[in-house]
């Protein structure tokens, strides 16, 4: 690949802005400082180096946020702080979220670059579940767990897709869902007449937080866990 592309994948500036690190020396490869940003590199094999350092090409990066309340679910905005923002620097470029967390929502939130991933973990197709933990206004009910189980009405088209629910002993409502409808979670519990307190995903298909990141934190997924969810 083009040496001007090595460094956009790697999130080292724009096209421009790694063309004028390149002319003012910035870039060294196999040990030589190189002049020329459109010289053809080996991203397995060449030694590259940006400012003395060494830079190692990914083509796919996969990321665990525990995402914390307040924060907004976007790749960027002007006016508020974005789940990216809490992952500085970017360690490749053309990062995003696999889905959304409303701005009052918590937990799990894949980031990644892999737009073919990341477009079938979110597709019903695949049946990828995610689990929510609710905290609600009123106590859930018997009657409501059924229902939950069998589909309810949100005002859609058709009825939610039979989702697993279950009671915690703390009175907490599990609930887990393939779909990805707006406000799901939060509509559902209006069709049965219950209200959403807290809001909090412990979990997205087979990836969980058991391991960690914090309320806040970020971390790479490990090689099993990639596997895990590597939907091809």
């Amino acid at each position: 690949m083009r040496l001007d592309k090595f460094l956009c994948d790697c999130n080292i500036g724009t096209r421009s802005q790694v063309k004028d690190f390149v002319k003012k020396g910035f870039v060294q490869i196999n040990g030589n400082t190189v002049k020329k940003s459109d010289l053809t590199v080996n991203e397995s094999s060449d030694l590259i180096y940006f400012k003395g350092e060494k830079l190692t090409y990914r083509k796919y990066v996969y990321i665990i946020l525990n995402k914390p309340t307040g924060i907004i679910t976007a790749t960027e905005d002007k006016k508020t702080n974005t789940v990216m923002d809490l992952i500085k620097p970017l360690p490749v470029k053309d990062m995003f979220p696999v889905g959304r967390l409303d701005k009052d929502t918590t937990g799990f939130l894949l980031i990644t670059n892999d737009g073919d991933l990341g477009h079938k973990l979110l597709s019903p197709k695949y049946h990828v579940d995610k689990t929510y933990i609710v905290t609600t206004k009123a106590p859930v009910t018997e009657a409501d767990i059924e229902a939950l189980c069998t589909g309810v009405d949100i005002g859609d088209d058709k009825p939610t897709l039979p989702a697993k629910a279950k009671l915690l002993e703390d009175g907490r409502l599990e609930l887990v869902i393939h779909e990805g409808r707006y406000h799901q979670v939060k509509r559902m519990l209006e069709a049965i007449n219950n209200e959403v307190i807290a809001l909090h995903r412990s979990s997205f298909g087979p990836l969980n937080l058991d391991n960690g990141p914090e309320s806040g934190s970020w971390r790479e997924l490990t090689e099993d866990e990639i596997s895990k969810i590597n939907i091809r």
